[in-house]
Order: structure tokens, then sequence, then C-alpha cells
């Protein structure tokens, strides 16, 4: 799967880079039909203590899965986003039907 990955308006970590591609590849290697991850990661200008912004698009066959999250802290906000790009991912492969 092709990972892409981009801060806006934030500066560039790779460490972090590393911990969402890890998860992602948890991802991948789970549902080997994806084929591309457009990776999003934003800070909004709130004084609440959430305003650390994660959005996914997933590439796969039929529609694109999409999630986003707002949470504290960005290795949350990943977190929950992929945990429910899990959820979408899972109903959409019980919906696949197997080729005979």
């Amino acid at each position: 799967m092709n990972i892409q990955i981009q801060f806006v308006q934030i500066p560039r970590s790779e460490t972090f880079e590393t911990f969402i591609q890890k998860k992602l590849s948890l991802l991948a290697e789970k549902y080997d039909w994806l084929i591309k991850a457009q990776v999003n990661i934003k800070q909004e200008n709130d004084p609440s203590p959430k305003g650390k912004i994660c959005e996914i698009e997933l590439s796969a066959p039929g529609p694109r899965i999409f999630s986003s999250s707002n949470e504290e802290s960005f290795e949350l906000a990943v977190t929950e986003t992929i945990q429910d790009l899990e959820r979408q991912l899972k109903k959409r492969k019980s919906k696949m039907k197997p080729h005979l």
C-alpha cells in the first residue's frame, strides 16, 4: 500500500511518520486489497484541549473510505481514526463476494 503523509501547518516529525506507517501497515497486512492511504495531520487554533486532527482516506476497490478524528494528542487521533477505518473495512470485507 502506498502511504502519503501530509502535515498541514505543523512541523514534520520523522518518529510520528514512522508511527503512522506502522499502524497503517498493520491494516495493509490484514486487508491486502488496499491501494493507497492519504493521511492529513492538522492542528486547530482552538483553546480547548482537543484540536489535534487526523484525517485518513483509503483507496480500495469500490468507494473510498474516509475517517477523521479530533483528539487531545496526535497519537490518540491517529489511533482513533485507524480503529474507525478498521470497522469500515470489516464491513466492506463482509460485503465483498469471493470470486469463484
